[in-house]
């Protein structure tokens, strides 16, 4: 026989049992010792031959697998997927009925089970390893491999209950591990097990740790990619913070500039909402210090005016913008002094640099506001010199007061009627306020204006005196909040005739406050008889003497009430029992003083005639202190 038949034996990679057969043959054919023992030498070359083919090709299939994983590692997308091959690939070179890794915990200071690959046991898969328990944890704290033949049986390790039974569970007998190294520390254990007992050859163990290796790398690669692509997130929210501020600094920027240039043109309340809408969106509504609408652009709506109070008031506590639901609202002051409030609508959400810009607009308003007070008040100091100048009576012909006149565009000959303004007893006006709203109309109608105490005089173009003071006692109300009693004398034509108009313009003004018409506007036109005798030339003294000047006379004499008791009695209807009422008086006292009355005014002064006469002079005489001027 020849000895090339271990070359086909090679050739169609037969078992090593194979190998016997030749030989075997040999010796049944009787071969003799010299062919047998060429056979035995060829045999055994063949064998060697065959052994190195074997561990060639088993180190080409773990060259292979390693390959494989580096260009898993090459073109990492999922760290999972990754990992779950590793622990595949271990599984199938080491022929291993399971392969599994663990990871380090470091805030539980265990490891805990990371993949697997052929496992049966859920509580395997969910198992815990503490450091240097068990195998795995051996593995871990020392950071050495180890190989246990029979898991079971091997007391180099600490064995744990739990662990244990995990391990029974999974039938596993015998398990290699290997420490996964990430420069000095441990970062986790790669192990392959068998449900039988077997020993791990030392290739076994290095190939084991090569991929080990692997998957520390996949590991630290999945990590240091998840850092770069949190650099990269957090990178590009800053770079869109970066273009987010810009563009809210150029928005502030923007409005700055435009509401400087409306300051600088001399625009109004109006312009500065117009730009903060045109920037901001929504709608925009300013109010004077009162509450009182100035100016309003966009779809402001309808506001809460206690709501709208609040938030001014907590805006100023804050020096900062306030929310209330959809609306911004932001004070307008000037050091102590309140002028108004700003009230955005927003139709978005409103950042802190756009309250910025509305907190920007309310300086800008506050400047605008200053500016036209002080130029109203600059203004009605100059008219109001002027008309006192003609109240007083001084100069009144000179060619110095027609040209102050003609210099704020009055015409002291045309037809002027002067009206006086009072305010409830009490509750005044604001100053300010009030003289902003007379400059203003007096500018506006080429008059003048004048203050006087709790007076606002006004001199204006027109022939109605009742209509003027009217419209004074209306609008000046409406503006202040608070009623606006207004007389009004006229029409006047030339400066001489302007001290009489204001004196019949005072007389109906307080005749309206002693008749119970507080709040309205009326020349003496509208006064009735009231204005016939408090009008010029008008002789309201001797009228009271006629009618009830022995009663006058009486009382001033003796100190007593006789005309409060004559005017008491008419104002109950002439009833003794409600006059005593009214006087908180006995009855037999007002028939005493009744009596003295009849004396003094003469029989008949009951008579219709007689008695509309003396409560016509009764009605005058409150007003006395008005027809006496």
């Amino acid at each position: 026989m020849s000895c090339t038949v271990f070359l086909e034996l090679l050739a169609r990679e037969a078992p090593p049992v194979e190998f016997e057969g030749p030989l075997v043959e040999a010796r049944a054919a009787g071969a003799a010792p010299e062919v047998l023992a060429e056979l035995d030498h060829a045999k055994l070359a063949a064998l060697r031959v065959r052994a190195l083919l074997e561990h060639r090709a088993r180190r080409e299939a773990e060259l292979s697998a390693l390959f494989e994983t580096a260009g898993d590692l090459a073109g990492l997308r999922d760290v999972d997927a990754v990992l779950a091959a590793i622990v595949r690939r271990a599984r199938r070179l080491l022929h291993a009925d399971i392969s599994y890794m663990t990871l380090h915990d470091a805030e539980r200071g265990d490891t805990f089970m990371r993949v697997t690959d052929g496992s049966v046991s859920a509580a395997f898969r969910a198992l815990r390893l503490p450091m240097g328990a068990g195998l795995g944890g051996l593995v871990a704290q020392t950071g050495t491999p180890y190989a246990s033949a029979d898991y079971f049986a091997d007391e180099r390790f600490r064995h744990r209950t739990h662990i244990d039974v995990a391990v029974k569970e999974e039938a596993l007998v015998a398990i290699l591990g290997v420490p996964m190294r990430l420069g000095a520390q441990i970062i986790g254990v790669l192990f392959a097990a068998n449900r039988s007992a077997r020993p791990f050859a030392q290739e076994e163990v290095a190939l084991l740790a090569s991929l080990a290796a692997h998957a520390a790398v996949a590991l630290d690669n999945a990590r240091l990619l998840e850092e770069t692509r949190t650099a990269l997130a957090e990178l590009s929210t800053a770079n869109r913070l970066v273009q987010a501020r810009s563009a809210a600094v150029e928005r502030a920027a923007q409005a700055h500039d435009r509401m400087t240039g409306l300051v600088v043109r001399g625009g109004g309340v109006e312009d500065v909402a117009a730009v903060v809408t045109d920037i901001l969106g929504g709608g925009l509504t300013v109010l004077d210090a009162d509450g009182r609408r100035l100016a309003a652009v966009g779809s402001a709506g309808e506001l809460d005016e206690a709501e709208v109070a609040g938030a001014a008031a907590a805006s100023r506590g804050l020096a900062r913008t306030v929310q209330r639901g959809d609306l911004w609202v932001t004070s307008v002051a000037s050091g102590a002094e309140i002028l108004g409030t700003l009230v955005l609508r927003a139709t978005e959400e409103v950042s802190a640099t756009d309250q910025r810009i509305l907190e920007r607009a309310a300086l800008v308003t506050a400047l605008l506001l200053l500016f036209r007070n002080t130029a109203a008040a600059a203004e009605g100091r100059v008219r109001g010199e002027l008309l006192d100048d003609l109240l007083t009576g001084r100069d009144v012909h000179s060619d110095a007061l027609y040209g102050r006149a003609r210099l704020l565009g009055v015409d002291l000959d045309a037809p002027h009627t002067l009206v006086v303004a009072r305010h409830r007893a009490g509750e005044p006006a604001p100053r300010l306020r009030t003289a902003f709203w007379a400059s203003s109309d007096a500018a506006s109608r080429h008059g003048l204006v004048a203050a006087r105490g709790e007076e606002t005089i006004l001199l204006l173009p027109g022939v109605d005196p009742g209509a003027a003071a009217q419209r004074v006692a209306r609008e000046l109300g409406a503006s202040l909040g608070t009623p606006v009693t207004a007389g009004a004398a006229g029409p006047v034509q030339g400066p001489e005739a302007v001290a009489e108009a204001y004196r019949e313009a005072r007389r109906c003004a307080e005749a309206l406050i002693s008749l119970g018409r507080e709040g309205e506007g009326a020349g003496c036109d509208e006064l009735g008889f009231v204005g016939l005798l408090i009008g010029r030339d008008r002789d309201v003294s001797g009228f009271l003497t006629s009618a009830l000047g022995p009663v006058l006379a009486y009382d001033r004499r003796r100190g007593t009430a006789l005309v409060q008791t004559l005017d008491a009695y008419f104002g109950a209807g002439s009833s003794l029992s409600r006059t005593a009422e009214r006087l908180h008086i006995h009855v037999n006292t007002v028939t005493q003083r009744l009596d003295r009355v009849g004396r003094l005014l003469g029989d008949g002064w009951q008579a219709p005639e007689r008695a509309l006469e003396i409560q016509l002079a009764l009605r005058l005489h409150r007003l006395r202190p008005a027809a006496g001027d």
